[in-house]
C-alpha cells in the first residue's frame, strides 16, 4: 500500500515547473470544455457579475477634470502664445531661408551627406505643396519638445536624487509608455477642447518618458571616480550635478533628446484626429478618408522626410562629437539670404506648388490599374488569410469552418478527433521525455479549436498564472491574475480577448518572419546590407503612415490592420535576432570550431542558445510595438479595445477611453513582465 501511494509522488517529482504549469492549464481547460453545457458561466463571465467600472471611472474623472479644468484652461491659454509665435515665425520665414538653415545645420553636424539630406528633404516638402501644413506641424513639435525635455529631465533628475521615489517613477513611466496614444487624447479633449493645443500637450506628455528614462540611465552610468572627484573638489550637490554629472552623461541624455523628438512628431500626427488644425497629420487623415491615396501617400512621405531628417540630425548630435567648418555654415546662410533678397519678387507661393501632383495622380492611376489587373489575386490573398488563418484563430475551427468557406461543416466528431490527435502527440512526446512540449501542443490545439476570442476565462487566468509562475515565480503569477481580473470584472473581457487575438497573431508572424530575416542577416552580410536601411526607414516612420500602403492595396478591414501591425512591429525582432547571433563570444565560437562542429551545429548549439536572452528582448519589444499599433489600426477596421478607445475619443467618453486604455496597458504590461522573466531566466542559465 505504501509503495502504491508513493508512486504518484515519485513521478511528480520528475515533473519540471513548466510541465506542472502546463498540466494544470490543460486540466482547467478540459474541465471548462466538459462542463460548458451545464455551467455556461465557465465559458463566459456573466454580465450580472460585472462591475460598472467604466461608469465609475468616467464619473470620477469627470469630477476631477472639471475640478482642474480652470487651471488647465489657463495653462492652455498660456501655451497659445508660444504656439502662435512658432506658427508666425515658421509660417512667415521665406522658404529659401528655412531650407538654408536646415542645410547649414546638416553641414555643421554631419558634413556634406547630412547637408544633402536636409536640402533634399526640405526641397521635397516644398515641391509637395504641403509647406504651410508642414510648418504648422513643425511649430507644434518646436513648442512641445522643450516642454517634454523640461518635464522628462526634471523627472529623471528627481528619480536620481531621491532614491525612494525611483521605483514609483519607473512604474509610472512603464504605465505611460504602455497606455495607447489615443487614450491620452480623451481626457485632454475634455480639459482643453479641440484645437492644436491638445496635440501640443499630448505630444509633451507622450514624449517626456523617453527623456526621463535616458536622464536616469545616463546619471546612473556616470563613473564612480567622476562622482568622487566632484565630491572631493568641495562643490555643493547642485554644482556636482549640473557641472559634473550631467555633462558626463551628455551622450545618453542626447539619445533621450532624439527619442523625445521622434515621439513628439509621432504624437502630433495622431493628435490631428481631434486637433482640427491645418497640419500635415490632418492632411493625411483627410485624404485617407476620401480614399485619395496618391495625395495621402505624398502627405505621408512628407512626414517620413521630417522623421528621417530629425532622427538623423538629432542622432548625430547625440553620438558624434565631430563638428564641421562653421565658415561653411555662415556661407550657406548668407547665400540663402542673398538668394531670397535677389529673387523675392519671383519666389513662388509654396502652398501653390504642384510639382508632385503628377506623381500623386500617377500613384492613383497606377494603383487603380494594379488593383484592376491583380484584383482576383489580391482578393484571394486577403480572403484566404481571413477565412483560413485569422478567423479560425479568432472564433475557433468549430465556428469558422463552414461550407461556403471551407467546403464542409465542422462537427463535434471532428473536435473529438482533433483532441484525440493532440493527446496522442502529447503521449508520444512525453514518452520521448518532452512532456512540457507535448502539453503545450495540446493547449495550442485546444485554443485553435475554441478560438482565442471564445477562450473560457478560468483557462485564460490559469494560463497567465502558469506563464507568470514559470517566468518569475508566484509574485508575477499573482500580478498577472490580479491585473486580468480587473479587466474581467470591468466588462471589457471580450474586447480584451479580441485585441489579444489580433496582436497575438501579428506577434507570432513577426517572430517567425522577423526571426528568419534576422537569422539570414546574421549569416549573410549582403542580406543585412539590404535589410538594414529598410529597418532604419520603418523605425523612423510615424505609426499613422503605416496605414496608407495597406489601405491602398487591401482597403479597410482586419487583414489591412494585421499587415500594418506586422510592418511596424517586425523591426525589433529582426534587429535583436541578428544582434544576438552575431555577438557570440569568440572563445565559444573557437571552441565549437575546434571540436569539429558544423555551421548548423554551431548555430543550433552555440549561437542560438547564447542569443536567446537578446532574442527574447526583441520579442518583448515586438509585443509592445504591436499593442501600440493596435489602437492606430482601429482607424481601418479592427475590433476590441482599440476600437473602443477610438470610439470613446469620438464620443468624448472619458470613462470608456481610460478604462479601455488601461486594459490595453495591462495586457502589454503582463506580456512585458512574462517575456522579461524568461529572458532573465536564460541570462541566469548562461551565467550572464
Amino acid at each position: 500500500m505504501t509503495a502504491v501511494t508513493d508512486l504518484p509522488t515519485q513521478h511528480s517529482a520528475h515533473l519540471t515547473a513548466g510541465a506542472k504549469a502546463a498540466l494544470i492549464t490543460v486540466i482547467v481547460g478540459a474541465v471548462c470544455l466538459a462542463f460548458e453545457g451545464i455551467a455556461p458561466w465557465l465559458a463566459k463571465w456573466p454580465a450580472a457579475w460585472e462591475l460598472p467600472a467604466t461608469q465609475w471611472v468616467g464619473a470620477f474623472l469627470d469630477w476631477f477634470l472639471n475640478l482642474i479644468k480652470p487651471a488647465m484652461r489657463l495653462f492652455s491659454d498660456m501655451m497659445t502664445y508660444p504656439m502662435n509665435w512658432a506658427n508666425f515665425v515658421l509660417g512667415n520665414t521665406p522658404w529659401p531661408i528655412l531650407i538654408g538653415i536646415v542645410t547649414a545645420l546638416g553641414w555643421y553636424l554631419g558634413g556634406m551627406p547630412m547637408a544633402a539630406l536636409g536640402f533634399l528633404g526640405l526641397s521635397f516638402v516644398l515641391a509637395s505643396g504641403y509647406w504651410a501644413e508642414s510648418m504648422n506641424t513643425l511649430a507644434l513639435v518646436a513648442v512641445s519638445v522643450p516642454v517634454a525635455l523640461i518635464l522628462g529631465g526634471g523627472i529623471g533628475i528627481l528619480a536620481n536624487e531621491v532614491p525612494k521615489v525611483k521605483t514609483f517613477v519607473q512604474a509610472v513611466l512603464d504605465v505611460m509608455q504602455t497606455v495607447p496614444t489615443f487614450a491620452y487624447l480623451t481626457p485632454l479633449l475634455l480639459l482643453f477642447g479641440f484645437g492644436p493645443v491638445v496635440g501640443l500637450i499630448a505630444s509633451a506628455i507622450y514624449a517626456a518618458p523617453p527623456m526621463a528614462r535616458n536622464v536616469m540611465l545616463g546619471l546612473e552610468r556616470v563613473e564612480p571616480e567622476i562622482k568622487e572627484a566632484a565630491i572631493m573638489s568641495g562643490g555643493t550637490r547642485f554644482q556636482q550635478l549640473f557641472q559634473v554629472e550631467i555633462p558626463a552623461a551628455t551622450t545618453q541624455i542626447m539619445v533621450g533628446v532624439n527619442q523625445c523628438l521622434m515621439a513628439a512628431l509621432s504624437m502630433v500626427i495622431i493628435a490631428a484626429v481631434i486637433g482640427g488644425f491645418n497640419d500635415i497629420g490632418w492632411e493625411v487623415l483627410l485624404t485617407m478618408r476620401k480614399a485619395q491615396f496618391g495625395e495621402s501617400l505624398m502627405a505621408g512621405l512628407v512626414i517620413v522626410v521630417f522623421a528621417v531628417v530629425i532622427d538623423r540630425m538629432s542622432g548625430t548630435l547625440a553620438t558624434e562629437r565631430k563638428r564641421y567648418d562653421s565658415r561653411v555654415v555662415w556661407a550657406m546662410l548668407g547665400f540663402a539670404i542673398i538668394f531670397t533678397a535677389a529673387f523675392w519678387a519671383w519666389l513662388p507661393n509654396p502652398s501653390e506648388l504642384t510639382l508632385l501632383d503628377p506623381m500623386a495622380e500617377a500613384v492613383d492611376s497606377g494603383l487603380t490599374a494594379f488593383t484592376q489587373n491583380n484584383g482576383p489575386w489580391l482578393d484571394a490573398l486577403k480572403n484566404n488569410s481571413l477565412f483560413y488563418v485569422l478567423l479560425p484563430l479568432r472564433i475557433g475551427l468549430d465556428q469558422a469552418v463552414l461550407p461556403f468557406t471551407w467546403g464542409f461543416q465542422w462537427t463535434a466528431g471532428m473536435s473529438y478527433g482533433l483532441f484525440t490527435v493532440g493527446a496522442v502527440i502529447t503521449l508520444l512526446m512525453a514518452w520521448r521525455g518532452r512532456l512540457t512540449g507535448g502539453l503545450i501542443v495540446l493547449i495550442l490545439i485546444g485554443m485553435l479549436e475554441t478560438g482565442i476570442a471564445n477562450l473560457p476565462w478560468p483557462f485564460v487566468l490559469t494560463g497567465a498564472a502558469a506563464l507568470g509562475w514559470v517566468a518569475g515565480g508566484w509574485r508575477l503569477a499573482a500580478l498577472c491574475v490580479g491585473l486580468l481580473c480587473t479587466i474581467l470584472v470591468s466588462g471589457l473581457w471580450e474586447r480584451a480577448l479580441l485585441s489579444l487575438y489580433l496582436s497575438g497573431a501579428a506577434v507570432f508572424s513577426c517572430a517567425v518572419v522577423g526571426g528568419l530575416i534576422g537569422l539570414a542577416s546574421a549569416v549573410w552580410e549582403p542580406v543585412w546590407k539590404v535589410v538594414r536601411p529598410i529597418c532604419d526607414m520603418l523605425q523612423t516612420i510615424p505609426l499613422f503612415v503605416f496605414l496608407i500602403p495597406v489601405l491602398m492595396v487591401f482597403q479597410i478591414g482586419e487583414f489591412s490592420a494585421f499587415l500594418a501591425i506586422c510592418a511596424y512591429a517586425i523591426v525589433p525582432m529582426i534587429r535583436y535576432t541578428r544582434h544576438g547571433l552575431v555577438n557570440t563570444p569568440e572563445e565559444m565560437m573557437e571552441a565549437a570550431v575546434s571540436s569539429g562542429a558544423t555551421e548548423w551545429q554551431i548555430m543550433r548549439d552555440v549561437r542560438a542558445p547564447y542569443a536567446a536572452p537578446t532574442i527574447l528582448l526583441g520579442l518583448n519589444q515586438t509585443i509592445l510595438y504591436a499593442f501600440a499599433m493596435l489602437v492606430i489600426a482601429a482607424l481601418i477596421g479592427t475590433t476590441g479595445l482599440g476600437q473602443s478607445i477610438y470610439l470613446a475619443l469620438g464620443q468624448a467618453d472619458v470613462g470608456l477611453g481610460i478604462s479601455a486604455g488601461a486594459a490595453m496597458a495591462i495586457l502589454a504590461l503582463i506580456a512585458d513582465r512574462i517575456v522579461q522573466g524568461f529572458a532573465e531566466e536564460r541570462r541566469a542559465a548562461l551565467g550572464l
